[in-house]
């Protein structure tokens, strides 16, 4: 199991954990990369604590949604709905977004079923999310859950493919690259 670990300012303020200590907790597993999301606070609250997690971690690291934050981290991360805000048409928001980004920074979309996999083929991206696996406490607004057939659709994918939505690090998958795992690390 490759670790993407999920580092959910919400999840970690209901849980009592401060940034830092997540960080440690997801270089003590073998995080390989770690994602900052966090949906209420403002852009320079977030740029500090990228800063913070840059100083502390040395693997890759994603912001997720505000791509304005990319200079301060190795790439970013972007659900559909947000991709929809730059474009109506999927692949011409990737590749917009692409242009802004650069080449040299990851970009990595969600995906939740095998008609965005396959959209998601046709983008200069370096992974997708595939989910949800199972219900998750990090994220209310799921879509659907794949359960089994995850593995199946991600074998269609042409990028790296992270499972995400309640992974656990037991899981077994064939086709998956990264386990994306946030409070389960807790």
């Amino acid at each position: 199991m490759r670790l993407y670990a999920l580092c959910d300012q919400e999840m970690l303020d209901t849980r009592g954990i401060g940034v830092l200590e997540y960080v440690e907790i997801a270089k003590n597993n073998g995080a390989e990369i770690i994602q900052y999301r966090n949906k209420s606070a403002n852009t320079p609250f977030m740029k500090k604590q990228l800063i913070e997690i840059r100083k502390n971690y040395d693997g890759f690291l994603i912001v997720n949604d505000i791509y304005e934050l990319v200079e301060f981290c190795d790439g970013v991360h972007l659900g559909q709905e947000d991709l929809q805000k730059i474009d109506a048409d999927i692949v011409k928001a990737v590749k917009i977004l692409r242009n802004v980004i650069g080449s040299d920074k990851i970009l990595g979309i969600s995906t939740h079923n095998e008609k965005e996999v396959l959209q998601a083929n046709e983008c200069d991206l370096n992974y997708i999310g595939l989910g949800a696996y199972r219900a998750t406490t990090t994220k209310q607004d799921i879509q659907g859950i794949l359960g089994d057939k995850l593995d199946q659709i991600a074998a269609k994918s042409k990028h790296y493919v992270a499972a995400i939505g309640g992974v656990k690090p037991t899981d077994k998958f064939e086709h998956v690259t990264y386990h994306v795992i946030g409070s389960g690390l807790l």
